[in-house]
């Protein structure tokens, strides 16, 4: 009988801790990465970006790619909260800003300056 509850305490163990492990990211740590997102109704029609994001120092850094990987701008100011980001960079002469929010673990929505409907997923880097 001992060894029976040494058993299911064991076991509880466990499911207690893959539990624990199985939070989901937010914050910089939830943007870090790349993200593929279409700008959809520009004037210009809808527009495909790269946008490399980087953790610093809970900031998040980095730069706007266009769909060849050449640099586009970089980015100049980002305000982050749990769940969302603004990036703030220069497109065209302009300085413009994105505004991003979690989806779920590999898909955010959002607006180019709170008139253009923006989705994104994350670009996984083969292992």
């Amino acid at each position: 009988m001992k060894k029976l509850s040494l058993f299911f305490a064991g076991v509880f163990s466990l499911l207690l801790s893959i539990n624990v492990n199985a939070q989901s990211k937010t914050g910089a740590d939830y943007f870090k990465g790349k993200w593929s997102v279409l700008l959809k109704g520009t004037p210009g029609g809808d527009a495909k970006m790269t946008f490399v994001l980087e953790n610093k120092s809970d900031s998040i850094r980095g730069v706007v790619q266009d769909t060849t990987g050449a640099e586009v701008s970089k980015i100049t100011n980002a305000e982050l909260k749990d769940n969302e980001v603004t990036l703030y960079f220069n497109a065209q002469g302009y300085d413009v800003n994105l505004l991003l929010k979690k989806k779920d673990d590999d898909h955010v929505t959002g607006s180019l300056m709170g008139m253009f409907d923006a989705e994104g997923i994350r670009i996984k880097e083969p292992k």
